[in-house]
């Protein structure tokens, strides 16, 4: 079953909720959240007076899905990211001609933070991506990060937005030319940062400005900005993803297997299957109402 296109919310709707997720509420023991590997409308337990479940949604496999899957979850625990979508603020950005796959993804975050089943199947934006990259309708296992990387750059594509930059001559600013155009999207203020360096010849001493942008690093991190991971168990030929996340709202990791969840304690986080790591600069809070509006 294709993912449910239900009806965004408007700012109003959506920022209530989650103003009221964010009341202190009391949280049941830890152990496996009940689960099921279909679509099934949550029972009793599940809804406005149980908010930990919020956010807290398996993902169908789809036949070797699993990368796809796991890099949805990390995704869809970065808070900033989720509120700009459940929140239609993205809808203002929005290139229709190439807003496709943001769309879908809206629709398919929507379905997981806001939904009424325990599992959803993200079939629909798996086939609108899959019109752009054919290789991820397969039913072969595919790379988590490569995976990311087009996800990324097709929410960027759609969001973004064209600023026109004049340099002022400064010594920070002399790799620039005097006219240059900038994007910028919630992408690439989640997800990109910029490294300047300086290259000097050692013979002519002549000095050469360079900025490069960047999304992903193979550097260490300290553990405490760490938000999100993927695992991969397996070899370079197969093998399985799942991903575990801190959850904004319980604050408590949990492991998404597929359709499956289960919280898990924080000395279990750090293993040797880890493979895509998602740190944080700064604590995600909860997003909450605008007061002002």
């Amino acid at each position: 079953m294709a993912s449910r296109s239900t009806k965004m919310p408007d700012d109003f709707s959506i920022y209530y909720l989650l103003d009221f997720l964010a009341r202190p509420v009391c949280f049941p023991s830890k152990g496996v959240l009940p689960l099921e590997p279909s679509e099934k409308p949550m029972d009793e337990s599940r809804d406005e007076t149980n908010p930990q479940y919020q956010g807290l949604t398996g993902l169908r496999n789809l036949g070797n899905t699993c990368y796809m899957n796991a890099v949805i979850q990390c995704l869809c625990s970065v808070s900033p990211l989720v509120e700009y979508f459940l929140s239609g603020k993205y809808t203002a950005s929005l290139d229709k001609e190439k807003g496709e796959i943001a769309t879908a993804f809206a629709y398919l975050m929507n379905d997981m933070w806001l939904g009424d089943f325990d599992c959803v199947s993200p079939e629909v934006f798996r086939l609108v991506i899959g019109e752009r990259y054919p290789a991820f309708t397969k039913k072969t296992q595919q790379d988590a990060q490569e995976f990311l990387i087009y996800v990324l750059n097709e929410l960027h594509e759609a969001l973004k937005k064209t600023n026109k930059r004049k340099n002022q001559g400064t010594s920070s600013t002399a790799w620039e030319p005097r006219g240059y155009v900038t994007e910028s999207s919630i992408i690439t203020r989640l997800f990109e940062g910029h490294l300047s360096y300086d290259i000097m010849c050692l013979e002519c001493q002549t000095t050469t400005y360079k900025n490069e942008i960047f999304t992903v690093l193979s550097l260490p991190i300290p553990y405490e900005t760490e938000c999100s991971l993927e695992n991969h168990f397996g070899d370079l030929d197969g093998g399985h993803y799942t991903s575990f996340c801190k959850h904004t709202l319980t604050q408590s990791w949990y492991n998404f297997d597929d359709s499956q969840i289960s919280e898990i304690p924080e000395s279990s986080v750090q293993t040797s299957a880890a493979y895509l790591l998602f740190y944080s600069s700064q604590t995600f809070s909860v997003p909450v109402k605008n007061q002002n509006g």
